[in-house]
């Protein structure tokens, strides 16, 4: 049996990656803030897809409290008993962009605590779980944290959430360093432009933008698309590649002259 978690995973690209593994035959728990009542039936879609309501577990956390993270992995253990992969994707915006000279105190908090310290000690907690059943099984063990281009590419009107990303990629690299000897890979994800409920509030500016060839491949992102990315990675198919970056953004990042 093949175990998950996915962080954030009841919609948008977490929505999109859960579809994926459960498509690959995945056992997923869902972890998000929202009751379950409140996903919008996205948890029983996926529990439809998966032909097997077992397979899909729904389980409240918010990723920044430590509390609420321990609640969570322990209740999770006790469903799946172990977990193969953790996916990192629950992560905000700032609630208002704001230049970098009028940026708050309050929003780089939040956005620091839900994007960057929380998924950081949740690695934390499943890591040592993972090196616990490695001193028993060989089974396949992964860590992917979904960034962002962001984490590279200057937003001066949401620095907070550039800096949270970039902090992403380095904790990526710690942890690849410090579980290699445990034979625990960890990715990291970026993805550049994405159709999501988090994006539809600028919708307008990058369909002009993106029909101008801010993006090479001329097309938004899907969270299909960063699935497919987190799919390939959870089959282990780049086993011998732990610490390295997928970019998922139409060749945005191209530098061109």
């Amino acid at each position: 049996m093949k175990t998950s978690i996915i962080t954030g995973g009841n919609r948008g690209i977490g929505f999109g990656i859960s579809s994926k593994l459960i498509d690959d035959g995945w056992h997923v728990a869902i972890c998000a803030t929202r009751e379950e009542h409140e996903c919008g039936g996205a948890i029983e879609q996926l529990r439809e897809r998966a032909g097997d309501a077992k397979r899909v577990i729904y389980q409240q956390m918010d990723v920044s409290d430590v509390c609420s993270r321990d609640v969570a992995l322990s209740n999770i253990m006790k469903v799946f008993g172990k977990v193969n992969l953790l996916v990192n994707n629950a992560g905000v915006a700032p609630l208002k962009r704001h230049d970098i000279l009028e940026m708050t105190t309050e929003s780089y908090e939040r956005v620091m605590r839900i994007n960057l310290e929380g998924p950081f000690f949740l690695t934390q907690s499943v890591a040592r779980e993972m090196v616990k059943t490695r001193q028993t099984s060989d089974e396949p063990m992964s860590i992917v944290n979904i960034s962002s281009i962001s984490a590279t590419v200057v937003s001066t009107m949401r620095g907070e959430y550039c800096m949270s990303k970039a902090g992403v990629s380095m904790a990526t690299q710690l942890w690849a360093a410090r579980l290699a000897p445990e034979k625990i890979q960890v990715y990291e994800v970026r993805p550049g432009i994405i159709e999501s409920d988090m994006t539809a509030a600028v919708k307008e500016k990058y369909d002009t933008l993106i029909k101008n060839g801010l993006i090479p491949q001329m097309r938004w992102g899907t969270p299909e698309d960063v699935g497919k990315a987190v799919a390939m990675l959870a089959r282990n198919e780049l086993q011998y590649s732990t610490g390295q970056v997928i970019t998922v953004a139409g060749g945005q990042t191209i530098q061109t002259l």
